[in-house]
């Protein structure tokens, strides 16, 4: 079955924006999409797909074709207004509101965090929904949002959050099915901890259940000290913005730190799997 071709006016502002520069600085520039291709080292195809709005792309590709038409920055401030357009609802509003983030806490019972995870990981948790080939590009998109997110634990053009993580073990007893991408992804962990505004901590299966079993919860403090939290399910996710409601979430998660091992204890815990391999 061919893909279905996206139809201009249904397609957000800021993408439609993004998709008719790229079209634009191409046609001023006189080059063909193959000549394009030769210049920028990017496949012909994946050129057309982000021309009609089929692909988003990552921020690599919009800051290389910045430099293909000397156009200083103005691709990868469209793509950073686009890339938000392509998030919906309630997670619209969390995209938000994460980067301006002073801390997050959060915790998740099942996967590792979207913040701390290898492409590899990234792969195939997205890869792992029943999805039909015509759907690829939406998933390589999806991808590419994901990995484009972790920029803010690093980025100087954001507010540096310091991020506190807590993971249930049933996250680090259940691996990749490679098993070298598994130990890439928990050295990744290893490597984060290191980073003085990291803290990563190992719920035991000891610690026994918690209310906080069904879904991973994210507390962002934010800054003038307001503060939101996201609940967020497999296939769903849910801003909190109430005083009281927050307030409930962070006594669950504060339970959950005191139940956790401490951060050198749990950075040799994922060091010991790592060595188990």
């Amino acid at each position: 079955m061919a893909s279905r071709k996206p139809e201009p006016q249904r397609l957000a502002p800021a993408r439609l924006q993004y998709m008719e520069e790229l079209s634009r600085l191409r046609e001023e520039s006189g080059m063909s999409l193959g000549q394009l291709s030769e210049v920028s080292k990017y496949d012909r195809s994946y050129l057309h797909k982000l021309e009609r709005g089929e692909r988003l792309g990552d921020l690599e590709t919009a800051r290389r074709l910045d430099e293909v038409y000397g156009s200083k920055r103005s691709l990868q401030n469209l793509w950073k207004l686009a890339k938000d357009d392509a998030y919906l609802g309630r997670y619209q509003r969390f995209m938000a509101l994460e980067p301006t983030a002073k801390v997050m806490q959060i915790y998740v019972p099942q996967t590792i965090p979207g913040l701390l995870q290898t492409e590899e990981y990234a792969r195939e948790l997205l890869w792992s929904t029943p999805h039909h080939p015509d759907e690829e590009d939406g998933l390589e998109e999806q991808l590419a949002l994901r990995m484009a997110r972790q920029q803010i634990l690093r980025s100087g053009e954001s507010v540096q959050a310091h991020l506190r993580v807590i993971l249930d073990e049933a996250v680090l007893r259940r691996p990749l099915r490679d098993r070298e991408a598994w130990k890439r992804q928990l050295q990744r962990l290893l490597d984060e901890a290191e980073l003085p505004h990291v803290t990563v901590q190992v719920l035991p299966f000891a610690a026994g259940v918690n209310d906080l079993l069904g879904g991973a919860v994210t507390v962002l403090w934010l800054p003038y000290g307001e503060e939101a939290a996201y609940l967020e399910g497999s296939k769903s996710g849910e801003v909190i913005e109430e005083p009281e409601e927050v307030e409930r979430l962070k006594l669950s998660y504060d339970r959950l730190r005191d139940l956790a091992l401490p951060p050198q204890d749990s950075v040799e815990f994922i060091r010991s799997l790592l060595k188990d391999g």
